[in-house]
């Protein structure tokens, strides 16, 4: 879900697509499933397997064609690459600013990028993600902290066993109803001592409200990994009666794998929606802005302090846990 190297190509690869691949993991959980499994030829995700020396049979075992990026985290990474590990260190400056605690949690790990970051920097960190072979791949490529499965529509890791929760590239908004969204916000509530942080950033449902410029027209990128060519064909749209920025994007290669369609969606949540959500679960708002972030542009870097505006694309989030009964 969060955190997104080498091998791959960096230049070009937006916000959006980053946050797109780190989606694909909640459809997988939800059941969304890629096209190819009734085919002679093996899927891409069976097809990325066997190259990783896993095998075509281990490959249909784990879901064939299910999920193309996070079914092979190698992959995504070479894909998304974040050398500099941006989203890390602006949720480490948080932390620092606000004067958290050392014990992390951080929420849709993903490949552990972030996670192994925020470890680097002295913390004692614990990656949770839904994807098993994201977590595998955290383990061995991004060591540090204890990668565990959880799903963050409700999760419980014990009281008050973290000082801050991390949740990045929209990992939040995989919340789709608001019991999701309140069973988020409860677990958070339970795992975090008396005064610890939620550290979140996300897209901004306001942003759509009269504007169209990021569903007008289908995004197309193509990138070339391990001597295959891949190229993906994007379409996003609002769902007004559901609430949700839906995505369908269609991935197709050269290497004969047949094609790969894949559904997400992210909640539409507005700016004083998330204000009231957290009020009501007992958390007082320290900041809420557009930014700077780590996929703004331009980007956040170190010094940086945050704006005072929701009005952009992106909302980044500091809240803490008030010592209240709740």
């Amino acid at each position: 879900m969060t955190g997104t190297g080498g091998g791959g190509t960096s230049s070009g690869v937006t916000a959006a697509e980053t946050e797109e691949a780190s989606a694909d993991t909640a459809a997988a959980r939800d059941g969304g499933a890629g096209s190819g499994a009734g085919h002679a030829r093996p899927g891409m995700a069976a097809v990325r397997a066997e190259r990783a020396g896993l095998g075509v049979a281990a490959a249909r075992a784990e879901g064939t064609g299910r999920n193309l990026l996070t079914d092979n985290p190698a992959l995504y990474e070479a894909r998304f690459p974040d050398p500099g590990r941006l989203a890390g260190r602006w949720a480490e400056d948080c932390l620092d600013r606000h004067g958290a605690g050392g014990r992390v949690l951080d929420m849709g790990c993903g490949v552990g990028r972030d996670a192994a970051r925020l470890h680097e920097a002295g913390r004692s960190v614990t990656g949770a993600d839904v994807s098993e072979a994201m977590l595998e791949y955290a383990r061995v490529h991004h060591p540090g902290p204890r990668y565990v499965r959880a799903d963050l529509h409700g999760f419980d890791f014990g009281a008050s066993v973290s000082d801050a929760v991390v949740c990045l590239d929209s990992s939040l908004l995989y919340c789709h109803t608001n019991a999701q969204l309140d069973g988020f916000l409860a677990s958070c509530r339970r795992a975090l001592a008396p005064g610890g942080l939620i550290v979140a950033e996300m897209r901004n449902g306001a942003y759509f409200l009269g504007r169209t410029d990021l569903l007008d027209t289908p995004t197309v990128s193509g990138f070339e990994w391990q001597g295959v060519s891949y190229r993906s064909t994007t379409h996003v749209f609002v769902d007004r009666t559901a609430q949700l920025l839906r995505r369908k994007r269609v991935w197709t290669s050269d290497d004969a794998a047949a094609p790969v369609e894949q559904h997400s969606a992210w909640r539409l949540v507005f700016p004083l929606e998330l204000r009231h959500f957290l009020g009501t679960h007992g958390f007082e708002v320290l900041e809420l802005h557009d930014g700077p972030g780590p996929r703004t542009e331009p980007a956040w870097r170190e010094g940086r302090l945050p704006g005072a505006t929701t009005d952009g694309d992106r909302l980044h989030l500091v809240a803490r846990r008030l010592n209240t009964t709740h």
